[in-house]
């Protein structure tokens, strides 16, 4: 090998090592955003917080994300990213007798009392009072729908009349969010939360029974 090839050598792999400590701060970075909207709030979320949770320096937090508003809308996208993969992944890794509607009904309820679930919540949320997360969050549930519905022809195609799926998704969102408040409220000490969750098992069931809705 020339010399000057060796240098290319050099310089590319320095170049990709540069760039895999790059994404892996940007990650760290991002995971706590989430973790520290989960725990603490938007009105408690600041980037000397994020930068603690994540191990990293102020400076460091800066040079990848200049403000707190740049952090938080790199934080909604790795969410957003996040939350598919994640349910995909868990539906996939499901037993056979749990591998129908209502067993994505569980699972979607238990994924939204996960972390970055509620972040993205408590971003919608949010973004009702205060004007600078406004314009960031005011599509996050229109994509969250659409997360929803993208799976849910994945997992059961040709089961529903898309029409009937969209109005189904947005009513089953809605409920399941106005759920998940609750929940964070109370725990579901008294079992209303799971008693309504049974009742939405019961009529997805009748809609779409497991031979009809069983991926392939």
């Amino acid at each position: 090998m020339t010399v000057n090839g060796s240098r290319r050598q050099r310089s590319s792999t320095g170049s990709r090592t540069q760039q895999e400590r790059r994404s892996a701060t940007q990650a760290r970075l991002l995971e706590a955003t989430a973790e520290a909207l989960a725990d603490l709030g938007w009105a408690g979320l600041s980037t000397t917080e994020v930068s603690r949770r994540a191990g990293v320096s102020r400076g460091a937090q800066q040079h990848h994300y200049p403000t707190k508003m740049a952090l938080v809308a790199a934080a909604l996208e790795h969410l957003l990213d996040r939350l598919r993969q994640e349910y995909e992944q868990a539906y996939a890794a499901l037993p056979d007798d749990r591998r129908n509607v209502a067993g994505a009904l569980d699972l979607f309820w238990e994924m939204l009392r996960e972390p970055p679930a509620r972040a993205l919540l408590e971003l919608a949320l949010a973004g009702r009072t205060d004007e600078s997360l406004r314009e960031l969050s005011a599509d996050l549930n229109e994509r969250v729908v659409a997360i929803i519905k993208e799976v849910f022809h994945e997992l059961f195609p040709e089961s529903l009349p898309p029409e009937t799926v969209d109005i189904a998704i947005r009513a089953l969102f809605a409920l399941l969010v106005g759920l998940s408040l609750q929940n964070a409220l109370d725990n579901d000490v008294n079992g209303h939360q799971a008693a309504v969750l049974a009742q939405v098992k019961a009529i997805a069931n009748m809609l779409i029974p497991d031979d009809k809705g069983a991926s392939s």
